[in-house]
C-alpha cells in the first residue's frame, strides 16, 4: 500500500467511526442558544428535509463516505445549504480530497459559522451554515493551496445549483 493508499483508508476509516459516534444518539446542541436567520421546529425541519439530510444537518450526524452524488458533482455552479438554500461554496473551490466526502478549500464569504467539536474526544472544527445553523462538516487544516484548508462537508447536508 503507497502512502495515498494508506492516507486515503486511514481518512476513510476514521470517517466511518466520525459516523458512527455522531449519530442522532451522540449529537450535541452546542449551538442552542445561538440566533439564525433561519429558524424553524424540530417538526418543520423533519417535514421539509429528508431523513438523512435531517439526521445531518440538525443532529450532527455524519453521512457514509462516498455515499454523496455531490461527491462527483464537476459542473460549475453553487453548492447551497439544503435547508435554507444559501449558497455555501463555488464548484470553483471543490476538489476530490480522497476521503470520501466532497470537499472544498474555502467557502463562499459569510456563508458558514465555525464551533469547536469535541464529539469524538478529539479537537475538531465543525462547521455550519450561518444562517440557518445546519451542521455541513469540519474543517481541517490538511487541504491545498492557496488556504490548505480541507472543508470536509456532508454531501446530503447540501444541494447544487448549476451556473
Amino acid at each position: 500500500m503507497n502512502v495515498h493508499s494508506k492516507r486515503t483508508f486511514l481518512r476513510t476509516a476514521i470517517g466511518v467511526v466520525a459516523g458512527l459516534a455522531t449519530s442522532s444518539f451522540w449529537a450535541s446542541s452546542a449551538l442552542a442558544g445561538k440566533t439564525f436567520a433561519v429558524v424553524k421546529s424540530d417538526a418543520e425541519w423533519r417535514r421539509i428535509l429528508s431523513p438523512m439530510a435531517y439526521r445531518v444537518l440538525r443532529k450532527e450526524f455524519t453521512e457514509p463516505p462516498f455515499s454523496s452524488q455531490l461527491n462527483n458533482e464537476k459542473r460549475n455552479g453553487n453548492f447551497v445549504c439544503a435547508a435554507c438554500d444559501q449558497k455555501l461554496y463555488n464548484s470553483r473551490t471543490k476538489y476530490d480530497s480522497g476521503t470520501g466526502w466532497p470537499s472544498f478549500w474555502r467557502p463562499i464569504k459569510g456563508a458558514i459559522g465555525t464551533k469547536a467539536d469535541y464529539g469524538l474526544h478529539l479537537p475538531r472544527v465543525e462547521v455550519h451554515c450561518s444562517r440557518c445553523g445546519g451542521h455541513l462538516g469540519h474543517v481541517f487544516d490538511d487541504g491545498p493551496k492557496p488556504t490548505g484548508k480541507r472543508y470536509c462537508m456532508n454531501g446530503a447536508a447540501m444541494k447544487f445549483e448549476p451556473v
